[in-house]
Order: C-alpha cells, then sequence, then structure tokens
C-alpha cells in the first residue's frame, strides 16, 4: 500500500466513523468530517498532508502525490 492510498482510506474511515457518532451521539461530530473534507482539499492544493507524514514514518512506500 502506498501513502496516497493509506491517506484516503483513513480519510474514508475518519468520515465514517463521524458520521455514525453524530447519528448516535451528537450531531457537532459533523464538525469532523467537514474538517477532513476541508484537509482533502488543502492538500489537493498544497501537497501538504499531516497523515500523508504519519504515514511516511511508519514506513509506507510514497506514492504520485505524497512524495
Amino acid at each position: 500500500m502506498t501513502i496516497d492510498r493509506a491517506v484516503l482510506v483513513f480519510a474514508g474511515c475518519v468520515v465514517i466513523v463521524s458520521v455514525l457518532l453524530a447519528h448516535f451521539l451528537s450531531p457537532w461530530w459533523l464538525l469532523l468530517t467537514a474538517f477532513v473534507g476541508l484537509n482533502l482539499i488543502q492538500s489537493a492544493f498544497t501537497g501538504f498532508c499531516p497523515a500523508a507524514i504519519a504515514f511516511r514514518w511508519a514506513g509506507l512506500k510514497p506514492g504520485c502525490s505524497f512524495r
């Protein structure tokens, strides 16, 4: 698995967990979903993603987007 795919899987999991928490606990958890969306947008323009840095430290291979 590359860093690119790991970032997408991680973002998708956080969104799903956030929606479930919003449904069962509090709608304030949707702010986490908004944060993930904004982070994906800014990383598309800047190439900077904290999750990609963490996955690089974990030893995943770089992909096309995050080197």
